[in-house]
């Protein structure tokens, strides 16, 4: 799969056979076997008590469920797909709430890197194999909408993926409030910031916001974000891809806890 859509729909195209089960008993079978959920597909209004069982289930283990119509679920498979598809990760996902405490404990200055509705594979596997690289402590990504952890993010990312804590949090907005509450500064990269990245003292426990590819971070976090950064741009071009910026960003950061400025 290349990318996700924003309003979290996969497109088709490019879908590998081993990136997804279908039928409700082998979503059951995986979901109790352990198999980590990237996304679940549920068909409208599909009402039976294997449903019900399958629903129950999903929340027991906090899988969120994108409700789409039959037609959606054809375009995965033309197979006997009984009105659900499960996307599975080859990742373990982790909870901020669980992951930050032991960075604390390990007497560790919090790295963190939020990625606000990130849809496009290898951007994000390209992201984390430059977050690896600088030593980030976890990367955050929302439950719906965000680029599904497949084979070609693990690909592009190198293999970095597997080294990374990967968040994935219900609400954004609430997370960005308990890192605040926890110590760490929000910073949210956005053209829209005043001051540039290397105006910002970064030796303190922190966590960077990058954007969606076309619509950027959500009003709602950047209202939330301790301060708005950006990168100074000379040419004619007015942005850059998400995964170069985020790496000239998190690069900075490592500059300045090095050299302790």
């Amino acid at each position: 799969m290349k990318n996700i859509k924003a309003n979290g729909e996969i497109p088709t195209n490019n879908i590998k056979k081993n990136d997804f089960i279908f039928g409700i008993r082998p979503v059951i079978e995986a979901v109790e076997a352990g198999k980590t959920i990237d996304k679940i597909f549920l068909q409208n209004a599909l009402q039976s008590p294997t449903v019900a069982d399958l629903k129950k289930l999903l929340a027991q283990h906090k899988i969120h469920i994108n409700y789409v119509p039959i037609e959606k679920l054809n375009r995965f498979t033309r197979k006997n797909h009984q009105g659900v598809v499960a996307f599975i990760s080859e990742v373990a996902f982790y909870k901020i709430e669980d992951v930050l405490p032991q960075i604390f404990e390990d007497g560790k200055m919090p790295f963190l890197l939020i990625l606000d509705r990130l849809t496009d594979v290898r951007n994000f596997g390209a992201i984390c194999r430059t977050a690896e690289c600088v030593g980030i402590d976890a990367i955050i990504i929302p439950e719906k909408g965000a680029a599904p952890i497949n084979s070609d993010a693990i690909k592009t990312s190198a293999g970095a993926i597997y080294n990374l804590k990967i968040c994935k949090e219900k609400n954004l907005a609430h997370t960005v409030d308990f890192l605040q509450q926890s110590g760490v500064r929000v910073f949210a990269s956005t053209e829209k910031a005043k001051k540039l990245i290397y105006e910002i003292d970064f030796s303190e426990p922190c966590a960077i916001v990058m954007g969606n590819e076309e619509t950027g971070i959500s009003k709602e976090i950047l209202h939330h974000a301790d301060e708005k950064i950006k990168l100074p741009i000379e040419g004619k071009t007015q942005s850059l891809n998400v995964s170069v910026a985020c790496g000239a960003v998190l690069y900075e950061v490592l500059r300045q806890r090095i050299s302790g400025e």
